[in-house]
Protein backbone atom coordinates (compact mmCIF):
# COMPACT_ATOMS: atom_id res chain seq x y z
CA UNK A 1 0.00 0.00 0.00
CA UNK A 2 2.77 2.43 0.94
CA UNK A 3 4.56 1.69 -2.34
CA UNK A 4 1.42 2.55 -4.35
CA UNK A 5 0.97 5.84 -2.49
CA UNK A 6 4.62 6.71 -3.15
CA UNK A 7 4.33 5.87 -6.87
CA UNK A 8 1.12 7.88 -7.28
CA UNK A 9 2.70 10.81 -5.46
CA UNK A 10 5.78 10.62 -7.66
CA UNK A 11 3.65 10.47 -10.81
CA UNK A 12 1.65 13.51 -9.66
CA UNK A 13 4.83 15.44 -8.87
CA UNK A 14 6.40 14.64 -12.25
CA UNK A 15 3.32 15.71 -14.21
CA UNK A 16 2.98 18.90 -12.16
CA UNK A 17 6.56 20.02 -12.91
CA UNK A 18 6.82 22.34 -15.88
CA UNK A 19 9.48 21.48 -18.40
CA UNK A 20 11.49 24.45 -19.72
CA UNK A 21 10.42 25.80 -23.09
CA UNK A 22 13.71 27.61 -23.70
CA UNK A 23 17.19 27.36 -22.22
CA UNK A 24 18.51 30.81 -21.41
CA UNK A 25 22.16 31.86 -21.37
CA UNK A 26 23.07 33.00 -17.85
CA UNK A 27 19.55 33.04 -16.49
CA UNK A 28 16.63 30.89 -15.44
CA UNK A 29 15.11 28.77 -18.18
CA UNK A 30 11.74 29.94 -19.46
CA UNK A 31 8.75 27.80 -18.52
CA UNK A 32 5.38 27.59 -20.29
CA UNK A 33 3.81 29.65 -17.49
CA UNK A 34 6.34 32.45 -18.18
CA UNK A 35 4.99 32.77 -21.71
CA UNK A 36 1.22 32.21 -21.26
CA UNK A 37 -0.80 34.87 -23.06
CA UNK A 38 2.27 36.81 -24.15
CA UNK A 39 3.66 37.90 -27.47
CA UNK A 40 7.24 36.82 -28.11
CA UNK A 41 9.63 39.23 -29.77
CA UNK A 42 12.61 37.13 -30.90
CA UNK A 43 15.53 39.27 -32.02
CA UNK A 44 18.53 37.96 -33.97
CA UNK A 45 21.68 40.03 -33.43
CA UNK A 46 25.47 39.88 -33.69
CA UNK A 47 28.22 41.92 -32.06
CA UNK A 48 29.59 42.99 -35.46
CA UNK A 49 26.19 44.27 -36.69
CA UNK A 50 25.95 48.07 -36.42
CA UNK A 51 22.16 48.25 -36.80
CA UNK A 52 21.85 45.55 -34.11
CA UNK A 53 23.84 47.71 -31.70
CA UNK A 54 21.47 50.62 -32.41
CA UNK A 55 18.38 48.45 -31.94
CA UNK A 56 19.26 46.74 -28.62
CA UNK A 57 18.32 49.75 -26.38
CA UNK A 58 14.85 49.76 -27.96
CA UNK A 59 14.41 46.07 -27.15
CA UNK A 60 15.74 46.63 -23.63
CA UNK A 61 13.06 49.30 -23.18
CA UNK A 62 10.27 46.90 -24.20
CA UNK A 63 11.72 44.29 -21.85
CA UNK A 64 11.77 46.73 -18.91
CA UNK A 65 8.13 47.76 -19.32
CA UNK A 66 6.20 45.13 -17.43
CA UNK A 67 2.88 46.59 -18.61
CA UNK A 68 3.38 44.99 -22.03
CA UNK A 69 2.21 41.38 -22.45
CA UNK A 70 5.46 40.79 -24.35
CA UNK A 71 8.55 38.70 -23.72
CA UNK A 72 11.66 39.84 -25.56
CA UNK A 73 14.18 37.10 -26.38
CA UNK A 74 17.53 37.37 -28.09
CA UNK A 75 19.44 34.99 -30.33
CA UNK A 76 23.17 35.47 -30.94
CA UNK A 77 23.43 34.91 -34.69
CA UNK A 78 27.06 33.77 -34.34
CA UNK A 79 26.06 31.15 -31.73
CA UNK A 80 29.36 30.88 -29.86
CA UNK A 81 29.86 27.43 -28.35
CA UNK A 82 31.57 28.44 -25.12
CA UNK A 83 29.56 29.90 -22.25
CA UNK A 84 32.20 32.57 -21.59
CA UNK A 85 31.95 33.76 -25.20
CA UNK A 86 28.14 33.84 -24.99
CA UNK A 87 28.27 35.94 -21.82
CA UNK A 88 30.90 38.27 -23.31
CA UNK A 89 28.70 38.94 -26.36
CA UNK A 90 25.68 39.71 -24.18
CA UNK A 91 27.72 42.11 -22.03
CA UNK A 92 29.25 43.79 -25.07
CA UNK A 93 25.79 44.39 -26.53
CA UNK A 94 24.40 45.54 -23.14
CA UNK A 95 21.45 43.18 -23.50
CA UNK A 96 19.03 43.14 -20.57
CA UNK A 97 16.51 40.61 -21.92
CA UNK A 98 16.97 36.81 -21.96
CA UNK A 99 19.22 35.41 -24.68
CA UNK A 100 18.41 31.89 -25.80
CA UNK A 101 21.04 29.17 -25.75
CA UNK A 102 19.78 27.75 -29.06
CA UNK A 103 17.86 28.95 -32.09
CA UNK A 104 14.06 28.74 -31.62
CA UNK A 105 13.35 28.81 -35.39
CA UNK A 106 12.69 25.04 -35.68
CA UNK A 107 10.18 25.21 -32.83
CA UNK A 108 8.11 27.87 -34.62
CA UNK A 109 8.70 26.74 -38.21
CA UNK A 110 10.53 29.70 -39.70
CA UNK A 111 13.96 29.79 -41.35
CA UNK A 112 16.93 31.25 -39.52
CA UNK A 113 17.34 34.83 -40.77
CA UNK A 114 19.98 35.67 -43.36
CA UNK A 115 19.94 39.43 -42.71
CA UNK A 116 20.59 41.16 -39.40
CA UNK A 117 18.94 42.43 -37.41
CA UNK A 118 15.79 40.39 -37.83
CA UNK A 119 12.94 40.33 -35.35
CA UNK A 120 10.32 37.59 -35.37
CA UNK A 121 7.03 38.28 -33.63
CA UNK A 122 5.19 35.23 -32.30
CA UNK A 123 1.55 35.64 -31.27
CA UNK A 124 0.24 34.33 -27.92
CA UNK A 125 -1.06 31.18 -29.66
CA UNK A 126 2.47 30.34 -30.83
CA UNK A 127 2.15 31.31 -34.51
CA UNK A 128 4.51 33.52 -36.47
CA UNK A 129 2.81 36.90 -36.77
CA UNK A 130 5.52 39.00 -38.47
CA UNK A 131 9.14 38.81 -39.57
CA UNK A 132 10.71 42.28 -39.45
CA UNK A 133 14.02 42.77 -41.25
CA UNK A 134 16.20 45.70 -40.31
CA UNK A 135 16.48 47.75 -37.14
CA UNK A 136 13.28 48.26 -35.19
CA UNK A 137 12.17 50.71 -32.55
CA UNK A 138 9.95 50.20 -29.55
CA UNK A 139 7.21 52.05 -31.47
CA UNK A 140 7.56 49.98 -34.65
CA UNK A 141 7.40 46.67 -32.77
CA UNK A 142 4.40 47.75 -30.69
CA UNK A 143 2.64 49.01 -33.84
CA UNK A 144 3.04 45.59 -35.48
CA UNK A 145 1.64 43.83 -32.41
CA UNK A 146 -1.27 46.27 -32.05
CA UNK A 147 -2.13 45.83 -35.76
CA UNK A 148 -2.88 42.15 -35.17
Amino acid sequence: MMKQVFLWGLLFWLTACEQPVFDVVDGPDLLPSDLDGKWLVINYWATWCGPCITEIPELNEIHRKSTYPITVLGVDFDAPAEDAAKRASILKMKIEFPVLASDPAPRFGYAMPEVLPTTVIIDPAGGVSKVLVGPQTEASILAEIEAE
